[in-house]
């Protein structure tokens, strides 16, 4: 379903005209009807759909097959284990699938593209997407970006009223017109009325093509996870088919050379296939994820996306914003340096409260934000509360019936009759780095604007003589002390002047100095990174020399490292795109030759060397990459471009946020985490509520466990079933196997559940656990278990038939390959478990994990115990021969020798 692809005038046109009854239903054909119809299937439906699963229709035949050979307590476990599964993924699909199916229920509406519809005084939430043709609304978007802090939306501009300019004839975009545009779903706090006006927006995006469709469509069918380690595990898993298929072929071959009957010659030959390919394989592996799920809730860390966890576990790069990640959300306002003349005045702390109330810059403090009050209080963006807060001034709000309605609000002095009214507001736009306001004196005709933002792009836009001549040289110095820096500008407005030509031609008032000081955790936790190898970004819209100074004082950036600033030039008056290199703490220019001599040194630039970079240096981009530490006045979307081009060069990317302005780059990162107060913010796969970043190391570890778990779980399984194949061959040969030799192995469902019971080690470690399972140690320890195994039961087979109280009893289930067989294959069950049961570095140490260390030892002690003190009972039920145990000395057993040595063995193989 695609955009109404119209024209800003355009919107204004069906704003004044309405659409027709005929217009509405010829777009609802078109369009489709404005509901996200999240359609919650009955239990029964789901039922049918899990059972049909492969997984489990394999784990079906396997069962059937089980029972047929008398295979009946395996057979049952295996039941009892799906059966859980099964129901406790019906209750999570249909418990998910309820929550989303209530969104239905709120935006089910007959609203089309380009209807006109009225946004009540007193709030709502938007049923679709809609542009706003007039008035003004302070909304909550945290539904969509994860960030509390209400958001103001203003009209788009009128061409008809003359304020449109070039910008009326250009199409609509979502993007671009951000600041103009409602998005479903969101929440409308309250309106802003002028002159009695209502407020009103047109209608732009229905259904599952508006902001909130997408979410639901990216929740509901979410981006597969690319990993090589499930890539891996399904060749790993037809490489067991290829091995069954051997073992198939020649179960058969045997069987029809012994003559045996053709129903025993089909359930045989099928039963090497289950054997080989264990069924409860998949359940294993999430197993792992569930449990470091558990973990990361208990240290406050929320996942909507479990199969990234693993993939954290590779992470070598994490990107951070600034401002309230690595910094304090709050600003403290250190002082002012103000323009008269065009020259600075000193800087002042607190001065301007007493003589300069009256004065165009703190007017300009009072009045450009975007502040509303909510319930009484004020609220709105961090800095500009403790800028507003720095004045003294009271703000002042009112309803449509007010006198003064035809201004936004009111500022004044406290006790005094001078009040400032707002007339228009141009809220911050992150791409333009600033924001605008028109106001004026009550009792005056005249207007003021009014702007601030980043101090560059400020100067840019004001008369020349009013800047003062080292302006750069001021700046740079408040900006390497590492405050953030923030300029303020005024023009008294012509009266014929139009909205967007009133940002040009201003005056420069000055600075604001805001301090932004680190967070306690920020320097202990970059440490910790550093010392495992893992690299640190700065991503900021700040200013550069501001978070290079962060960068240096959170340890980011060493003391003795050289930070070298890339400068991009785009093509000019026929030259091409040429990039400079400048030292950040001199004015040295820094040459290529330079680069080469320099061992320890970072790159750091800003969105549009960035961008330049990217368009006319694409392979320099990616050298840069490697050394690029500092990426300041970045714009949402070059973050988001930033973490793509990081993970072309094989970074596994971590990125660490806020909320705001980093929705696209916490979405495409391999994990990314934000510190927004919800639970669970849908911008990001992970959410802390730890308003710090002491949660990154935590869900390294987390990851890290969690992979480290798949794979020894993946190896015990896959060496579990060779195991068990090579006994059932062996045995085949014989042609009497005993149904309990699989029967028993019910006993390592529970180990194989304490397998994944190991918390993660408690510090990161500069070495990275494998991303896949087709690696050399990997492989080798595999082959290596496999072998001895094989070795370890070949040479039992052949090592019972010599000895001389061996008889040969082919129609006896108790024999005594069946029980030398048995009791071989069960000490290697447990020896593997032990084997792939890897702690250090990665996990804590499986000593530490009870619950296996129990499991371990009394199977252990069991088997000891039925093997030199047998008891009848036991052994009639195992199918073990026990007649020669009684009459014989246990040194006249060697193959007892041969266990002590088993288990001693396959500890070679770590």
């Amino acid at each position: 379903m695609e955009d109404l692809q119209v024209t800003c005038s355009t919107l204004h046109s069906e704003h004044s005209a309405g659409l027709t009854r005929n217009q509405q239903e010829y777009r609802k054909l078109f369009f489709g009807v404005n509901e996200i119809a999240v359609k919650v299937p009955s239990l029964f439906k789901l039922l049918i759909k899990e059972v049909l699963n492969p997984f489990y229709i394999f784990q079906l035949f396997s069962v059937i097959l089980w029972s047929a050979d008398e295979y009946y307590y395996y057979a049952v476990a295996i039941v009892i284990m799906s059966v859980i599964s099964i129901a406790t993924s019906l209750y999570t699909i249909k418990k998910v699938s309820s929550t989303i199916g209530q969104i239905e229920e709120i935006l089910s509406t007959d609203l089309v593209p380009g209807d006109l519809m009225v946004i009540p005084s007193n709030g709502t939430i938007m049923p679709c997407d809609a542009v706003l043709v007039s008035g003004t609304c302070i909304v909550n978007e945290s539904m969509l970006t994860g960030e509390s802090v209400p958001v103001t939306k203003t009209n788009l501009p009128n061409p008809f009223h003359g304020d449109g300019g070039d910008e009326a004839d250009c199409p609509y975009n979502t993007e671009e017109h951000k600041r103009h545009t409602l998005f479903c779903g969101t929440n409308v706090i309250q309106t802003r009325f002028y002159t009695g006006e209502l407020v009103k927006a047109v209608v732009v995006r229905t259904g599952f093509s508006t902001a909130k469709g997408q979410l639901v469509r990216s929740i509901l069918y979410p981006k597969p996870t690319d990993f090589k380690l499930y890539h891996d595990a399904y060749i790993f898993l037809f490489c067991l088919v290829g091995v069954a298929a051997i073992g198939f072929i020649y179960s058969i071959a045997l069987s029809i050379i012994h003559e045996v009957p053709a129903k025993t010659i089909i359930i045989e030959s099928l039963d090497i296939v289950t054997i080989t390919v264990p069924p409860a394989l998949p359940a294993a592996m999430t197993a792992g994820i569930v449990y470091a799920q558990r973990r990361l809730k208990n240290l406050r860390i929320f996942c909507i996306s479990p199969q990234r966890i693993n993939i954290c576990g590779q992470i070598n790069l994490v990107c951070f914003d600034k401002t309230g990640t690595l910094t304090e959300d709050g600003l403290d306002l250190w002082g002012v340096q103000r323009v008269d003349n065009g020259s600075f005045f000193l800087s002042e702390e607190n001065a301007y409260k007493e003589n300069l109330v009256k004065s165009q810059f703190v007017a300009c403090m009072a009045t450009c934000h975007s502040l509303t009050k909510i319930d009484g209080q004020l609220s709105g963006d961090p800095l500009d509360l403790k800028m507003f807060e720095a004045t003294g001034w009271i703000l002042e709000e009112f309803s449509v019936h007010d006198k003064k309605a035809n201004f936004v609000c009111v500022c004044a002095p406290m006790q005094s009759t001078y009040e400032i009214g707002i007339v228009r507001q141009f809220p911050f736009s992150s791409t333009l780095q600033r924001m605008s306001v028109v106001a004026r004196l009550l009792g005056e005709k005249c207007m003021d604007a009014y702007m601030k933002g980043a101090p560059e792009v400020v100067a840019s836009l004001c008369k020349k003589e009013t800047v003062p001549e080292n302006f750069a040289e001021v700046l740079e110095g408040y900006t390497k002390q590492g405050f953030r820096v923030i300029a303020l500008a005024h023009r008294r407005l012509e009266s014929k002047l139009t909205w967007d030509h009133l940002e040009a031609k201003m005056d420069f008032l000055g600075l604001i100095i805001m301090q932004n000081k680190l967070k306690a955790e920020t320097a202990g936790v970059l440490h910790d990174l550093h010392k495992a190898r893992i690299r640190t970004v700065m991503v900021t819209g700040d200013n550069m020399l501001t978070a290079i100074s962060v960068a240096r004082d959170c340890g980011m950036i060493p003391p003795q490292d050289t930070v070298i600033i890339a400068d991009a030039l785009p093509p000019h008056n026929g030259q091409t795109a040429k990039i400079t290199w400048r030292y950040a703490d001199k004015p040295d220019v820094c040459h290529e030759d330079a680069l080469k001599r320099k061992e320890q040194y970072h790159f750091a630039m800003n969105g549009k060397s960035f961008a330049v970079i990217a368009e006319h240096f694409p392979d320099m981009l990616h050298k840069l990459m490697l050394h690029g530490t500092v990426f300041a006045r970045m714009a949402p979307d070059q973050k988001t471009q930033l973490i793509e081009i990081l993970q072309d060069v094989d970074y596994y990317v971590g990125m660490c946020g806020d909320g705001a302005n980093d929705c696209g780059a916490l979405k495409r990162a391999h994990g990314g985490i934000s510190l927004s107060e919800l639970e669970a913010s849908v911008a990001s796969p992970f959410t802390s509520k730890t308003p710090n970043i002491s949660c990154v190391p935590s869900l390294i570890r987390e990851g890290r466990a969690a992979l480290i778990t798949s794979f020894c779980v993946f190896k015990f399984m896959a060496l579990y079933s060779i195991i068990q194949y090579i006994s059932v061959t062996l045995l085949y040969s014989v042609r009497i196997i005993s149904s309990k030799l699989c029967s028993w192995e019910i006993r390592h469902v529970y180990l194989i559940l304490c397998h994944v019971l190991n918390a993660a080690w408690k510090e990161l470690v500069s070495c990275r656990p494998p991303s896949g399972l087709i690696s050399a140690p990997l492989l080798l320890s595999v082959i290596t278990q496999i072998l001895i195994c094989l070795g370890f039961q070949i040479f039992t087979f052949l090592l019972v038939k010599q000895q001389p109280w061996y008889t040969a009893d082919d129609h006896n289930i108790q024999n005594f390959e069946n029980t030398s067989i048995f009791y071989v294959s069960c000490f290697q069950y447990l020896i593997v478990a032990i084997v792939f049961s890897k702690g250090k570095p990665f996990r804590q140490p499986s000593y530490k994990n009870w619950p296996f260390v129990l499991s371990v030892a009394s199977l252990y002690a069991f088997l000891l115990f039925i093997m030199f003190h047998p008891v009848e009972t036991i052994d009639d039920f195992l199918d073990v021969r026990t007649q020669n145990k009684r009459n014989a000395p246990l040194h006249q057993f060697p193959y007892y020798l041969l266990l002590i040595t088993d288990a001693i063995s396959p500890s070679l193989s770590l």
